[in-house]
């Protein structure tokens, strides 16, 4: 059982969660994405991958609340950072509140400095819950789309610059470079193992549709792409350029070859989330990218 057992409402149980239980976490998920942006976003391997994060204690760091029934009402994990989700019928009964107070527990326990937390800026509800816990915004993140009614131009590569799609072997050069480029706001580097769970072991990941740049024989760039089974459009996990070959034009290279890739195989629009620590929403609005919407992502220092 977790080692802090979160106070809930009567009617309700709690109890750890295990890898049995993705397909129904899947379903609470999607259940709640639709009730905040009016579509699905996630795959069952994003929560599968969630499992893998190194670290994570499922018996102590994840909790499950039941009804009556037997149904999912809601779950959170954490892990530095924190997830909790409740389906809508089941909200204003406390059941958030009781779960953050258990993250913000858990995560104390384990000498945590810090906890995080993610909430759509369309639920204002959620952003006023955890500020009266004494969370503060760290940063805005944006779900951009790039609508494709016809098939996307692309322009001519840099000189010495070749594009080819993603092939087997390819993952511990993307991984270097992905954790290079994104050494300038990430907190830690990922481990190769914790990094492949995420982009190019999940079952959604589309290999002949992500982007890889070569300039004299190694890899510069990467768009990494993810077939989400149920949106009916392309998604972008990740881009990244090495440092030295930014304002080359590959970044937009990258992208204007996975969306007309993407259109190929019949979808009319591809999305990618970037946050404002990147500085990449620039680019991506110049490549002709559009807000769809956005989210807070909201920090709690424990050590105070």
């Amino acid at each position: 059982m977790p080692s802090i057992v979160p106070l809930l409402p009567p009617g309700y149980r709690a109890r750890p969660a295990s890898t049995d239980d993705i397909p129904a976490i899947h379903a609470l998920v999607t259940r709640c994405e639709r009730e905040a942006y009016g579509r699905v976003q996630s795959d069952a391997g994003a929560v599968a991958a969630d499992f893998q994060r190194p670290g994570l204690v499922p018996e102590s760091d994840t909790v499950l609340v039941l009804d009556r029934s037997g149904r999912l009402a809601a779950r959170a994990w954490v892990n530095r950072r924190s997830e909790v989700d409740v389906h809508p019928e089941h909200r204003g009964r406390g059941l958030g509140a009781a779960l953050l107070d258990w993250a913000q527990a858990r995560a104390r326990q384990v000498d945590g400095d810090s906890v995080v937390q993610t909430v759509p800026d369309a639920d204002p509800a959620a952003a006023a819950l955890l500020r009266s816990r004494g969370y503060q915004p760290m940063v805005t993140a944006w779900l951009l789309e790039f609508a494709m009614p016809v098939e996307p131009t692309v322009p001519e590569p840099p000189t010495d610059v070749t594009v080819r799609p993603f092939r087997v072997g390819d993952g511990p050069a993307a991984h270097v470079l992905v954790q290079d480029a994104f050494d300038e706001w990430q907190e830690r580097r990922e481990a190769y193992e914790e990094w492949a769970t995420h982009t190019i072991e999940r079952p959604s990941f589309a290999s002949n549709r992500s982007t890889l740049a070569f300039a004299g024989g190694q890899l510069v760039g990467a768009a990494l792409a993810l077939d989400v089974p149920g949106t009916g459009e392309g998604y972008i996990e990740q881009v990244a350029v090495r440092h030295d070959q930014r304002g080359r034009g590959i970044g937009r290279l990258l992208l204007r070859h996975t969306f007309r890739a993407f259109h190929q195989a019949g979808r009319r629009s591809c999305t990618l989330w970037t946050h404002s620590d990147t500085g990449a929403l620039d680019l991506y609005l110049r490549v002709g990218m559009t807000v769809r919407h956005s989210s807070t992502v909201f920090r709690k220092d424990l050590r105070a």
